[in-house]
């Protein structure tokens, strides 16, 4: 028999299917269309590691699974190579970008074929090719023209080392996710999308997709819901009002103090009226230079100046309270200013205790009772209003709202989700595909003018100016305005690269038409993708903006779904030595290796052996040689194929097939291979094995394993390819054990067990068992009260004692 080489056979066979294109389906003609996508790769330099080779192979496994259920499996793949981490390491390199994605795609794709995965390759996608990126600006154009997009002066996350702006997920504990260099805070004028507008409808539709439910709680804690009330405080001796939104309203009578944001807008207009107007402006200054969470960190002392000469008017009882500065109050979230109620927030507690500021309780959990707790932190907790005027004795939920609207307040809802930052100070991306007139203002680019190329620049490094590099090109800065004709100037900001992919699955099925981004038919025939699996990471980030497009693509009539994915699963993170792999870390694991000494097989089935797909482990490869056993041992089988007739091992194929569909189903692969291993080793200890047997283990095991599957397939006479057979089906009456053990107790204790057949009636087992030595010991000469028999399991004889 021939030696089992992975090497010849797997390049043998991925030649076989690229020439025969034996994975390529049928767009139009598709009668089962099952769209199973898998996140696509930045394609760094050093190419995949054995973390992206771990999710693409769970992915792919559930394709090849769902094509042998008889579905046509539609699985592409791309390369999301515009942005920061491509340009950065273009720099650091001193290489163009443009030279450097395209050797970096053809190295992901030699080592993506040599996986062995289903990817149809006609359908690849580039977002940095003009035909693609063309459609990235019509889609920036589509929410312009909507009123979705805007551009506006705000105070943005800045990453001084990328020397751009970040979007709130790009901030990872205060540090930039790309470079690891901590953020800033600036304000400049961005491009926003209007996500907040969709904040209630991404937040309802969490409750029915059919997502990890890990996924859906991240994206709800993101969108954050809260419903209050909006209130409003007039300052002494001054026309204006400031406006506070609050979740308890109920304890208003005991706010003692405002806090406002330092970039409040209204605290520069009392500059002349504030007393301490420099020790504040130094407050201003002091809180810029902080990132948000290091503002908000609640384990952090809180900070505050006194705006003195400026104070506010409680609306319920109409008493003078102070106004405070103080960092951990944000512009962006509410109204940008709160109401203090340091009695029953433990934040303003903890503040009004440092600033020696009055703590009023207005909740009691005692009420009646005229004695209320004395507080040594925040009571937090329900009970009646006390201290509140006609409202005392109220229970907290009530009073909610009838204090509302006794002071003339508002219901309202917030969210924490922001508008989306899209603009980017950066070479490598897009360019936002508007113009600037002097004459006619903000004109978006005729869409018959797509797309607007980026042009080569020779020094594409960040200035930290605040502008793009592209602002130095003046070829591509000077052009002509398309209503009135005269001079005028391009926008010189790219977009972020979360836009390329936020919509990239609705080009794939696609990428043949030219003029439109999505074809009709093929997009209500295909889309929403049925299984989408990808990173937990960016549960928050890709999947709420994805989400946020289809949604207004939906408002806008141009697809008839609003939910992108109808299945989401997060795979988990393969680590090493406890730490994500990146080269920063010297800790990537590089899979061509594996490839080389072991084969592409091993190497996807060691992966889904060695823990549960969605929750990932640790890189070890010292088990890697046992998998590579239990392949050559499914090899070696084929010299035991009967050419008589033999009886098959029946009941344990039906169980083997039983469980893996199962398993394959929920996506738990680690546990479908231990029974692949019971059913080899079971056949590998006959003389001789059925060819059936045979072929249903060489079925079960070609999603994990398909190059040894096609191999052994051909080898044993089948000359259509081992992927395009059904997938075995299980006998539920066939998997019913004939025998089964009863337990024998007496009194309780278990004294023996006996293995009888399946269905014998209590009197066949009490004969049985009162019959039996380990038995007869403990119940001769003794009466017996009673028995308890539970079938086909149980029998307790009770005896006087």
């Amino acid at each position: 028999m021939e030696q089992y080489s992975p090497q010849k056979i797997e390049k043998k066979w991925r030649l076989f299917w690229e020439k025969r294109k034996v994975f390529y389906v049928d767009l139009e003609k598709a009668k089962s269309p099952y769209y199973n996508l898998m996140m696509f790769p930045y394609p760094s330099a050093e190419g995949l590691h054995v973390g992206n080779v771990y999710a693409f192979t769970g992915s792919d496994i559930h394709g090849r699974f769902q094509r042998m259920r008889g579905n046509d499996v539609f699985e592409p793949m791309g390369f999301d190579a515009f942005g920061i981490h491509s340009e950065n390491f273009a720099i650091k390199k001193g290489i163009h970008p443009k030279v450097l994605i395209k050797k970096n795609t053809d190295h992901f794709q030699e080592q993506l074929k040599s996986l062995g995965c289903l990817f149809d390759w006609r359908h690849a996608v580039d977002t940095t090719k003009p035909e693609y990126y063309k459609w990235t600006q019509w889609l920036f154009l589509q929410l312009f023209k909507a009123g979705l997009a805007y551009r506006a002066k705000a105070p943005v996350d800045w990453c001084p080392s990328c020397k751009t702006v970040l979007a709130d997920e790009q901030v990872i504990q205060g540090r930039c996710e790309r470079c690891d260099s901590e953020v800033i805070q600036k304000e400049t004028e961005q491009w926003f999308f209007r996500i907040t507008e969709y904040a209630d409808r991404l937040l309802k539709n969490l409750d029915w997709i059919d997502w990890s439910e890990r996924t859906r709680i991240a994206q709800r804690n993101w969108i954050g819901k809260s419903e209050g009330a909006e209130l409003e405080f007039k300052i002494k001796n001054d026309g204006e009002a400031i406006k506070v939104f609050t979740t308890r309203p109920d304890t208003l009578f005991g706010a003692t103090y405002l806090v406002l944001a330092p970039e409040y807008p209204l605290v520069k207009n009392w500059k002349l009226k504030i007393d301490n107007w420099n020790e504040v402006e130094r407050y201003i200054e002091e809180a810029r230079k902080k990132t948000e969470l290091e503002r908000t960190e609640l384990i952090k002392e809180k900070t505050g100046v006194e705006l003195r000469g400026i104070r506010a008017i409680n609306p319920a009882n109409q008493e003078e309270i102070p106004v405070f500065l103080a960092d951990y109050v944000l512009a962006s979230y509410g109204t940008g200013a709160i109401m203090a109620v340091p009695a029953h927030d433990q934040r303003d507690f903890d503040f009004a205790k440092k600033y020696n500021l009055p703590i009023k309780m207005v909740i009691c959990p005692n009420y009646p009772n005229p004695v209320c707790p004395v507080l040594d932190k925040a009571f937090t907790g329900q009970g009646y209003l006390v201290g509140s005027g006609r409202f005392d004795g109220m229970p907290v939920e009530k009073a909610k709202w009838e204090i509302t609207v006794f002071v003339g307040g508002k219901k309202t809802v917030h969210f924490h989700v922001r508008d989306w930052l899209i603009s980017r100070q950066r070479y490598w991306g897009p360019p936002i595909p508007i113009i600037y007139c002097p004459k006619c203002g903000v004109v978006p680019v005729p869409e018959k003018d797509l797309p607007v190329l980026l042009p080569f620049a020779k020094d594409f490094r960040p200035e930290g100016t605040g502008k793009s590099p592209l602002a130095n090109i003046s070829k591509f800065v000077k052009t002509k305005c398309p209503k009135c004709k005269g001079v005028a100037k391009r926008e010189t900001d790219v977009s972020d690269t979360f836009l390329d992919s936020a919509w990239y699955f609705l080009r794939y099925p696609s990428t043949g038409s030219k003029d439109k981004p999505f074809d009709e038919k093929l997009t209500k025939k295909w889309l929403p993708v049925k299984m989408y699996i990808g990173g937990q990471e960016h549960a928050v980030l890709h999947l709420l903006y994805s989400r946020f497009i289809t949604m207004v693509l939906k408002d806008l009539g141009l697809i008839d779904f609003e939910e992108p994915f109808e299945k989401f699963r997060a795979h988990g993170l393969l680590t090493k030595e406890g730490a994500k792999m990146s080269k920063s870390k010297g800790n990537v694991v590089n899979p061509d290796e594996y490839y080389r000494q072991y084969g592409a097989d091993t190497l996807r089935a060691y992966l889904m052996f060695s823990g549960p797909f969605q929750e990932g482990g640790d890189w070890q490869d010292r088990g890697i040689v046992g998998v590579k056993r239990f392949l050559e041992k499914v090899w070696g089988l084929q010299e035991k194929i009967s050419k008589t007739p033999v009886q098959g091992a029946e009941r344990l194929v039906q169980k083997t097939v039983k469980k893996v569909t199962e398993d394959l189903e929920n996506l738990g692969y680690n546990t479908a291979i231990p029974a692949l291993m019971i059913f080899a080793n079971e056949l590998a200890q006959t003389t001789s094995i059925s060819r059936a047997d045979y072929e249903i283990l060489l079925k079960l095991l070609a999603p994990f394993a398909p190059y040894i599957s096609e191999e052994l397939w051909s080898k044993i006479g089948n000359k259509d390819s081992i992927h395009n057979q059904k997938w075995p089906e299980y006998q539920e009456k066939l998997i019913q054990e004939e025998k089964t053990t009863i337990i024998i107790q007496v009194n309780g204790r278990v004294r023996d067990k006996v293995e009888v057949k399946i269905g014998l009636s209590e009197e066949e087992v009490k004969e049985l068992t009162i019959s039996r030595e380990n038995v007869k010991k403990w119940i001769t000469g003794k009466e017996i009260k009673k028995i308890v028999f539970v079938p086909d399991k149980l029998i307790n004889i009770v005896i006087a004692s």
